[in-house]
């Protein structure tokens, strides 16, 4: 069998070499279902929701100090946000398959299993990833019935002629967000986190990316999914990449279809927020995606048409590079990449001097790795 046929099933255009990442554990604690929620802090709840509101969502909870935000799909809500004196991203929950796994989890971390309030409803194990970012699991929750969704567009696709005697009008509104798609991270110390959340999480990845001329020194980033065996889930979950500090760096939420992706930005920008970069087509993962900034800078993403993997396909392997985000679409901006002046990029600056003086994972060589990354 040749090098080629061996991957002819891989998503990647190369698979693992000998003795590299397997990109999941042997024997891992649990294995989470999906996301359930993210959680933030921020000083201006009504803010937050007028632009929550453009963005897509629907507001399924507010008081004085927490506001809730949902989209059409039953279940959850997609993000909860706590009123604070700043801007905080203050970590992911996850689904567990069921409450075992919740003791499982505590019982192992050495945390407690505590009861969720009345508003969210059943139990959690909270702990911490290695770089510092707490971390839910929960089970038992109470599930928002599905609100109405935004039907996808009849589409004429070539040959295939589905619409005839109807024009075609997208409108120029909110696109209506489905669900929690994904989160992004960035880590000082990427190998044990990515180890951390396959060993008790029981992730596991379906592409690694490493520096160009690096790749002997192991990947930089992961795109990992769940594990619900023959179930296909999202081609990824949790993301995470090498960097000078430990953030978040964005989220992501799937939305009907390109139409009601493209409306809804037109939508955004029509009322004054901040395209960061799109429209296009990632290459890992295969999303549609337009990426955009909330008032506070938090970088936020709608999505459509993903990767759906079960648990039979290996990581694929692919260097980084800019040019390489996007099979099609705009050049990666400045702003989405970090390197556009502000206080994003001042602070990614500050860590990198910071970084170099810690042991962790970042030292010289992978900062001139990822300063080649945002010229490539």
């Amino acid at each position: 069998m040749t090098d080629q046929d061996h991957h002819a099933d891989l998503h990647s255009e190369h698979g693992a070499l000998a003795g590299e990442h397997r990109g999941r554990d042997a024997n891992p604690l649990i294995k989470v279902h999906d996301l359930a929620w993210l959680e933030f802090a921020k000083p201006d709840l009504e803010r937050t929701e007028v632009f929550a509101g453009a963005f897509g969502f629907t507001t399924s909870l507010r008081t004085a100090d927490e506001l809730h935000l949902r989209g059409t799909d039953p279940g959850t809500p997609c993000v909860i946000v706590r009123k604070g004196p700043r801007s905080t991203f203050l970590g992911p929950a996850f689904h567990a398959a069921d409450a075992q796994d919740v003791r499982r989890l505590a019982e192992a971390t050495g945390h407690r299993v505590t009861r969720l309030p009345e508003t969210l409803g059943g139990i959690a194990a909270d702990t911490t990833d290695p770089g510092g970012l707490p971390v839910r699991v929960v089970s038992g929750t109470h599930e928002l019935a599905a609100l109405p969704p935004q039907i996808p567009h009849t589409l004429n696709s070539g040959h295939d002629q589905r619409r005839t005697n109807t024009t075609q009008r997208p409108p120029r509104e909110p696109a209506r967000v489905q669900r929690l798609g994904h989160l992004v991270l960035q880590t000082t110390t990427y190998r044990r986190t990515l180890d951390w959340y396959l060993k008790h999480l029981g992730m596991i990845v379906s592409d690694f990316l490493y520096y160009p001329g690096q790749r002997e020194r192991g990947p930089v980033m992961s795109f990992i999914r769940c594990d619900r065996g023959a179930t296909p889930t999202d081609h990824h979950t949790l993301a995470m990449m090498l960097g000078p500090v430990n953030r978040y760096v964005h989220s992501a939420y799937q939305v009907a279809d390109l139409d009601a992706l493209a409306a809804g930005g037109e939508y955004l920008r029509d009322h004054g927020y901040q395209r960061s970069w799109g429209i296009g087509r990632h290459i890992e993962g295969s999303q549609l995606f337009d990426y955009w900034r909330d008032p506070e800078g938090f970088l936020v993403e709608h999505f459509s048409d993903g990767d759906l993997f079960d648990n039979t396909l290996e990581p694929g392997w692919a260097p980084m590079t800019a040019s390489g985000l996007a099979q099609w679409g705009p050049p990666a901006t400045a702003d989405f990449l970090g390197v556009k002046p502000g206080k994003e990029s001042l602070r990614e600056l500050r860590g990198m001097f910071s970084a170099l003086r810690e042991d962790n994972e970042f030292d010289l060589r992978r900062l001139l790795g990822m300063l080649k990354v945002a010229r490539s």
